[in-house]
């Protein structure tokens, strides 16, 4: 990377004829629209576990709804951050409005026609991947799935049209619209789920149910492609719906695609291995790892994907700068997600089984679904520091448009997340509690491991490119610390007051670690910061 300076420097105070400047807060705006879709996804979990709990009918659906997502994460948001962001963006910064629409449009036009032919080949292969990964599932349990997969290949492919709005809105600083558009597709599973139970007269879980469930989630696919719409039309002059032939930045675009789809491809197929692994394991693991996924990813999507989001394309425009000063955004970035990673860690490791029993414990979700999910969100909470930190350095290699670096590192820890599972996976589903066993555990374990290997090869390819860029030890140390003393109060609670309904015992234990915690950090010197610092 050079150490000149680029024409238009976005610390000048001078902006391009096409560039906006960049919003203070930029990182919250994300962290805002997340959070309403998250609140709005937890209703929906609620709903979910009130009515299928850890049955075979959340097994199919938990299954039904990860074999067509490869489309969503070949195709969609992580994707379309590296190719479309950077190359979209500098064009902004060039003041080049119409050639970055006719590169918008061209985009648009390349994802239409990729997502619909992967989901058309999705839906005619339906059987035939069902029958390969779930072969010890009855035929019912398979055709059942086979049934949700056919009706959720065309949401996919719907969702990664919401991801390239997405990402033309990012590009022009508009964080929240599109991080609060899956509340639409939400509420639209959560109606689906009320009012299928309501016209079938029966909270009980059942075949129909799953199906209502499924048409649910492509309504609100297509409801959160159509909320995003109208405002990426106001940022789009000269769009041309084409494919991209002799448009300018289509070309780059697409070979800095190519290795992030590869990238992507080797994690889809991490996902499904982790599938048709839990599909091996006794009756209700497929359906535990998606409940404790659910929060597992919370913490990384809030906070996480909330500041590499409103960095990329801040990164992407200051390409040309000295190598220190991007380094130095970057070691802001990772200091503001160790902040928030570090007591999502400890609070699911040691108060996950309050968290779990607070959303899930109703209707066909009992007691021991909620220790057994506890350990596999504890499993998977201990990569939550390297899992959410790898975010913003992914987005570092994205922004000096090199793509390739992080997707090979991918695949080393893709194959560590995998051997790792295998090898832990059979002895531990062994164990259980009741008729759940503990198979899913080393999966999540596996997870993990991959997680922090990537971190350290992720951190030593950018410090190879732009130097030091850590958070600093003094700043994780107390961190960690403010985090321990936190946790300490809630086990301390947890153990001293008396037995209440779950959703009280979270409030009267949750809240005070929060505040324990950020008071604690506070006091050394470690505060709340959502946006970079002036520094």
């Amino acid at each position: 990377m050079g150490t000149g300076q680029r024409s238009h420097p976005v610390t000048s105070g001078t902006e391009s004829a096409g560039a906006e400047p960049a919003p203070r807060g930029a990182a919250a705006r994300v962290g805002a629209g997340i959070l309403v879709s998250r609140i709005f996804g937890f209703v929906r979990e609620r709903f979910f576990a009130h009515y299928f709990g850890s049955s075979d009918f959340a097994d199919a659906w938990r299954a039904g709804l990860r074999v067509p997502n490869v489309v969503q994460n070949l195709l969609g948001e992580g994707t379309l951050s590296a190719s479309l962001i950077p190359v979209y963006a500098d064009l902004l910064e060039q003041g080049k409005d119409e050639e970055a629409g006719r590169f918008a449009g061209a985009m648009l036009g390349l994802l239409a026609t990729v997502a619909a032919a992967v989901a058309l080949v999705g839906m005619a292969l339906a059987p035939a991947l069902v029958g390969l990964f779930f072969s010890r599932w009855d035929p019912a349990k398979q055709e059942l799935t086979v049934a949700v997969v056919r009706i959720l290949f065309p949401m996919t492919g719907v969702l990664v049209l919401s991801a390239w709005a997405l990402g033309i809105l990012n590009s022009h600083r508009r964080f929240f619209v599109s991080y609060v558009a899956p509340v639409f597709w939400n509420l639209a599973m959560i109606a689906s789920m009320v009012g299928g139970a309501a016209y079938l007269g029966s909270d009980a879980p059942s075949r129909d149910l799953v199906v209502a469930l499924a048409w649910g989630g492509l309504v609100g696919g297509v409801l959160q492609f159509g909320w995003q719409l109208p405002f990426v039309a106001r940022h789009l002059r000269g769009m041309r719906l084409s494919l991209g032939r002799n448009v300018t930045g289509v070309r780059e675009a697409v070979r800095n695609f190519w290795p992030v789809v590869a990238a992507r491809g080797v994690v889809n197929l991490s996902a499904w291995i982790d599938l048709i692994l839990a599909g091996q394991l006794r009756a209700g693991a497929v359906a535990v790892l998606g409940y404790a996924q659910t929060f597992y990813v919370l913490p990384i999507s809030l906070f996480s994907m909330s500041i590499a989001a409103s960095e990329l394309p801040e990164l992407s425009r200051m390409r040309g700068e000295a190598e220190h000063v991007v380094a130095t955004r970057v070691a802001q970035a990772l200091r503001r997600i160790m902040y928030f990673m570090v007591p999502s860690t400890l609070g699911y490791v040691v108060l996950g089984d309050v968290i779990i029993a607070a959303l899930y414990e109703t209707g066909a979700f009992d007691a021991s679904a909620s220790l057994v999910t506890w350990t596999v969100l504890g499993a998977y909470a201990l990569g939550l520091p390297a899992s959410g930190s790898s975010r913003v350095l992914t987005s570092a290699f994205y922004a000096l448009r090199d793509s390739r670096t992080p997707s090979r590192i991918a695949y080393v820890r893709v194959a560590a997340s995998v051997a790792v599972g295998v090898l832990l996976m059979i002895p531990l589903d062994r164990a259980g509690v009741g008729s759940l066993r503990l198979g899913a555990v080393g999966l999540a374990l596996g997870a993990s491991v991959g997680a922090w290997i990537e971190y350290v090869l992720l951190r030593r390819a950018l410090g190879a490119r732009i130097g030091p860029h850590g958070p600093g030890g003094a700043a994780s140390e107390r961190i960690w610390l403010a985090g321990a003393v936190a946790t300490g109060v809630g086990v301390a609670l947890q153990l001293a007051l008396a037995p209440a309904h779950p959703a009280l015992v979270a409030l009267e234990t949750l809240v005070p670690f929060g505040v324990v915690y950020v008071a604690g950090a506070a006091l050394l010197g470690e505060r709340f910061a959502w946006r970079r610092s002036a520094g």
